[in-house]
Formats: C-alpha cells, structure tokens, sequence
C-alpha cells in the first residue's frame, strides 16, 4: 500500500462498492443509490420484548413479530456513527422490530428462516421494520423519509465507543435527553455482521429494501449497559416506554469499528 494513499480512498475503491448506481431526486439534493457506507462505527443492541407489545405497535403495518421466543419478540436498537458515506457524514440510531408480513407463518418463530440467509438478506423473509430512526442531517433525513419511507427525524446524536465503553443519545430539539444507552459492555467473541432485510411503508406502499455489509464485528454480553428514556411526548420515547424498553438491559450486544454497508433502492411488494 502506498503510503501516500488515504484510507478512505482505498475504501472508496474497494470492489464491494463498484456496482451500478443510478441518481433518485430528493428535497435535498439527488442522491445515488445505493448509497454507500464506506467507515462506520457501529453498536446494536438485542431486546426480548412482549410480543403483544410488540404487536401493539406494530398495528396498521399489515406487519407481525418474527424472531420470537416463546411471548417475547426481538426488538434492536441500533446506534451508528458514519463517518465516510455518499451522503456525507452523519450519527444515526435506529429502533426497529424483527418482523414478518402477516399471515406468513415461518417456522421456529423466524429463527431458521434468518441463520439460513445470514449473507443472503435477498431470499430472507425475515425482516426489520424500522420504528424510529432519528439523524443528524437533513440531507440524510431527506433521502430515508422520501425515498424508502423511514421514520426518520433530525436532532443531535452523540456517539462514544472507546473500548468496552459505550454512550450514545438521542437528543431533544430543546437539548435534553430523549433517550440515552450507556454502560460498559461485557467480553465479547469475533463474529460477522448480518446483512439486513427491510420492510417499510411509503405513503401506503410497502416497500422492501436490503442492505449488504461487510467488515470484522465482534458478539458481546450486555455487561452493564442500560436504556433510559426519560418521559418526554416525542413519538420515538412514547415508543419505547409503549414497549417497556425505559430501564432495560439488551441480552446481548454485536459491535465493530470496522463497519462497511450498501442501502440498496425498495421495491414494492
């Protein structure tokens, strides 16, 4: 390598992102899909949650839970920290539900439906459904709400992850907290990040999306890390006090500074 050469050209430049690319309008300014992530940090952490919360929620989605345990349901949040993308650079954190379209019975509650495609988020029937999924730009906000229909919105969104310690916020337009992961993760093993399968609804329309990933993540145990949502009238933290998440501790935490994605265009189903 030359010594020369910026790591984030050699990113840039690495096959996983040469693929064909065609421009979408937005209110923001065009956008090429898919837009690419070429340096990201990122922590997700897994919740069992009531699945008639979960339901409750997910209501008029025509969506139902997947990835269930007995009457539990998995729930993520996921907290990222972009630093080289398409789009410029952005934090982001998304609360999203493990989900199936309704009707549609997969056996094991979902589970083998998503180890059999762990690469292949394109014949997967498991999906996530994002509930909330705040930003720190418009530009960013602009593309999620008008080109797949997430619920995105803008705000500041501070992000920390330095060792086993981790701390990210999502703020309130007025400053304060509207919800807040914190603690210090338990001992982790080596594992591989899982390319997503996504439902979302645009004006009506059902769309499905699939992010490909690459990149070294590693599993952890919760250790001490904790939500805290404070009470606030925002939809994201009625959200999350509906699912019983104020106080909660994930069962288990995946983790990486070595996270590289491509958000590919929906399509309708």
């Amino acid at each position: 390598m030359n010594a020369r050469t910026p790591i984030s050209i050699l990113l840039r430049n690495a096959p996983f992102f040469q693929v064909p690319r065609q421009r979408v309008q937005t209110s923001q300014g065009a956008v090429e899909l898919p837009i690419l992530y070429y340096d990201t940090s990122t922590l997700n952490a897994f919740f069992l949650v009531d699945k008639a919360k979960v339901e409750a929620v997910l209501k008029g989605t025509g969506l139902t839970p997947a990835l269930t345990v007995g009457g539990k349901a998995l729930v993520a949040l996921a907290c990222f920290e972009y630093r080289d993308t398409s789009v410029g650079v952005y934090n982001e954190v998304g609360l999203a539900a493990a989900v199936t379209r309704t009707g549609e019975t997969l056996p094991l509650g979902g589970w083998r439906d998503l180890l059999a495609t762990l690469r292949q988020p394109e014949e997967r029937r498991v999906a996530f459904h994002i509930l909330d999924l705040p930003v720190t730009t418009a530009a960013a906000n602009a593309a999620g709400r008008e080109i797949w229909g997430y619920p995105k919105f803008v705000t500041e969104i501070p992000f920390t992850l330095h060792g086993r310690h981790f701390d990210c916020a999502v703020k309130t337009p007025e400053g304060g907290t509207l919800m807040q992961l914190t603690g210090r993760m338990g001992p982790s093993f080596p594992t591989a990040p899982l390319s997503l399968t996504l439902l979302s609804l645009r004006e009506g329309t059902m769309l499905r999306a699939t992010v490909n990933v690459r990149g070294a993540a590693k599993m952890a145990l919760p250790g001490t890390l904790k939500l805290s949502v404070p009470d606030h009238a925002q939809p994201m933290a009625q959200r999350l006090h509906a699912l019983g998440l104020d106080g909660a501790e994930p069962f288990a935490v995946s983790w990486t500074h070595d996270f590289q994605s491509r958000l590919n265009e929906g399509v309708a189903v």
